[in-house]
């Protein structure tokens, strides 16, 4: 079948934006490489969008700024985008098309891949079910991690997100396991600042020896923060499946992802869906959640921590909510928490690991593990209910029990929430918290929690001998 690879063509048509429209194409690919050649000799890389009769719609990576629809040649290379992979990419520094920004040589690859990946036979799949030890308290205590989910991180402006990402990509491990995790790190449209932290942070903590970044900033073309992730996730998927490694993959922020998504269908005049996104933003967001996993009679597994900020907060705006409805939970950041000095400031009522189940208990983590979860729940909640209440009516008017309700969601948020920037809690250690914290309570009120546990556990219990 005759290819447009070897064929020239000088018949721009339209600069719109960031695309490029050629006429009177022959036999073009969606998704396909494309070359241009500049009248001055400069050349510059981008791919097929959109395909029809006679015409193709070409995004250009380094953006459209001195093309001239005279005097420029596009090359159609007969390819798609293909990534060089190996495992040497480990502790190296890249740009979101995968080129060296760390002043080290190129990658020798060990082979390339199409970054759109290969998709796992769904009847492939391993269930999760490896618990994994983050060392942050409110996640591995009440929204448990576990190898091969996709656990998103909602934040909001302003907030740590970021210092929480490069804290977990240093502390992820699997309990058991001799192999540390491998990290690979994806930043679309973020600020210089931001990647210079991310940097020094992974250096001078020794964990870039296992860390792979790929750095998209706030000023380079939107172009690229299409590609930033694939590439990531390209490299994630060659580790995993070829090289059975434990790979975290965390993608900040994917709400830059979404508004450069948004701009591109903007330039190709779409019809605009909910707030100006298009349509098919679902199916987009979906095919890059959706490379995390674990596959049979593989060793390897990916698990995916991407990170959005909300738009004012909002839980409803349509990435928050179809990123929701993709993935297996969501861990959320709250601004009120964070405003009295809580950090990590997560929103353990708002949050939701809905495969924790399937990670914890004997064997895996410890067998109190999922009745402390759900008492802290449970109790935390009512504290929440008793503070709006003691606005109202004046904590005077509580009872005995409701101003020790009280008292434990103050040591709730201090104690058990709040922990430093490097410390790593084991899971006992989370839980013995856990149990410090709901010893506030009348053991009567602990009534999500098997008796032999709290004779067990319980540290009054434990400091009497358990009499």
């Amino acid at each position: 079948m005759q290819t447009s690879q070897y064929v020239e063509y000088e018949t721009i048509k339209e600069i719109r934006g960031p695309l490029v429209i050629v006429e009177k194409v022959g036999s073009v690919a969606f998704d396909e490489m494309v070359e241009l050649e500049l009248s001055n000799g400069e050349k510059r890389s981008g791919r097929v969008l959109e395909v029809g009769l006679g015409y193709a719609v070409v995004q250009i990576f380094e953006g459209t700024s001195g093309v001239s629809t005279k005097g420029t040649k596009v090359k159609f290379l007969g390819k798609t985008l293909e990534v060089p992979v190996s495992e040497a990419m480990l502790g190296r520094i890249f740009d979101g098309l995968g080129r060296p920004l760390d002043g080290g040589p190129p990658v020798i690859a060990e082979e390339k891949r199409d970054i759109n990946g290969f998709p796992i036979n769904p009847a492939s799949r391993a269930y999760p079910e490896d618990f994994i030890q983050t060392g942050v308290s409110a996640i591995d205590g009440m929204n448990t991690l576990v190898r091969g989910q996709k656990l998103p991180l909602f934040s909001g402006s302003g907030l740590p997100h970021n210092m929480l990402a490069a804290q977990i990509a240093r502390q992820a491990t699997v309990r058991g396991e001799k192999e540390e995790f491998a990290v690979v790190f994806a930043a679309m449209g973020i600020k210089y600042d931001e990647a210079l932290f991310f940097r020094k942070f992974f250096e001078e903590t020794g964990a870039i020896k296992r860390v792979a970044m790929f750095i998209n900033l706030a000023d380079e073309p939107a172009m690229v923060r299409l590609i930033t992730p694939r590439m990531a996730l390209t490299l994630a998927e060659y580790l995993a499946f070829e090289r059975d490694m434990h790979v975290l993959v965390i993608l900040t922020d994917m709400t830059s992802y979404a508004e450069a998504l948004r701009e591109i269908s903007s330039a190709r005049e779409e019809v605009p869906g909910r707030q100006g996104y298009p349509g098919y933003m679902y199916s987009d967001l979906a095919s890059i959640y959706e490379r995390a996993g674990r596959a049979i009679g593989k060793k390897g597994s990916i698990t995916q921590m991407p990170i959005l900020t909300m738009p004012a907060d909002d839980i409803t705006h349509p990435i928050p909510d179809l990123t929701g409805y993709i993935t297996e939970g969501q861990v959320v950041l709250d601004r009120g928490l964070y405003n009295r000095g809580i950090y990590p400031p997560i929103n353990v009522l708002m949050s939701l690991s809905r495969l924790m189940k399937e990670g914890i208990g004997p064997g895996k983590t410890r067998e109190d593990h999922g009745d402390v979860s759900n008492q802290l729940y449970a109790a935390y909640s009512r504290a929440q209910e008793l503070r709006g209440l003691a606005v109202i009516v004046g904590e005077e008017s509580l009872t005995d029990t409701d101003r020790r309700y009280l008292r434990f969601g103050e040591a709730f948020e201090r104690r058990f929430l709040s922990q430093g920037f490097y410390e790593n809690r084991s899971i006992e250690e989370t839980l013995d918290i856990g149990w410090e914290v709901l010893s506030i309570l009348p053991e009567s009120e602990l009534t999500n929690i098997k008796d032999v546990f709290i004779q067990k556990y319980h540290p009054r219990r434990r400091s009497s001998g358990g009499s």
